[in-house]
């Protein structure tokens, strides 16, 4: 199983930089003072998630028009089949500059793999061939959590915060892009070939 992994200082320090938010004006809006928001940007300090969560919802009140999942996702989505070999996988990940994929059998999604779970999994491995000679179904996490492309952006932070890795985009059962925590962080929408 992989580790949980939340929304960090840089992320929080990014997205009040993209708002032209001042640490006062942050956190006057958000109802703490503003040297909690220096001391978690400055990594002195690890705040409740409650408080995260106050400071991302009082920054996303910022923007007017923020936008919906469509609106910061990437596509084409690179996946790969449940029974391709770790192997392959990780090639994938090394060719296309990516942590994570998306899992697939038959088209459906039914899991994920992750850089993380792949190293903690050779970490354990005994027989290094046989670990690159797994399939991707045997070592796979839970599949990324799914949502509609007119989800808002703000539900999207929600469930990062709750620390989701990625973000599946499906329009009428179909794959149609990826969110991950960067995408809601960056105001440019680009739709080149992006990884997860």
């Amino acid at each position: 199983m992989s580790s949980i992994k939340l929304i960090t200082a840089e992320d929080l320090r990014n997205l009040r930089k993209k708002y032209n938010l001042t640490q006062k004006k942050l956190a006057k809006k958000a109802g703490v003072s503003q040297s909690l928001i220096s001391r978690i940007e400055n990594k002195t300090v690890d705040p409740r998630l409650s408080t995260i969560k106050r400071i991302f919802n009082s920054i996303v009140t910022f923007e007017k028009k923020y936008g919906t999942a469509k609106d910061v996702m990437h596509y084409p989505v690179i996946t790969i089949n449940a029974m391709d070999t770790v192997y392959k996988a990780i090639n994938l990940m090394r060719e296309k500059a990516i942590s994570q994929l998306p899992v697939l059998k038959d088209n459906k999604i039914i899991g994920s793999i992750r850089e993380s779970t792949l190293i903690n999994r050779f970490s354990k491995s005994r027989n290094i061939e046989r670990f690159f000679s797994y399939s991707v179904y045997n070592i796979m996490d839970k599949a990324f959590v799914t949502v509609k492309p007119d989800t808002d952006i703000d539900s999207i932070i929600g469930l990062f915060l709750e620390g989701k890795s990625a973000v599946l985009v499906l329009d009428h059962n179909n794959i149609a892009g990826i969110i991950t925590k960067i995408d809601v962080l960056s105001p440019v929408k680009n739709n080149n070939l992006r990884g997860v």
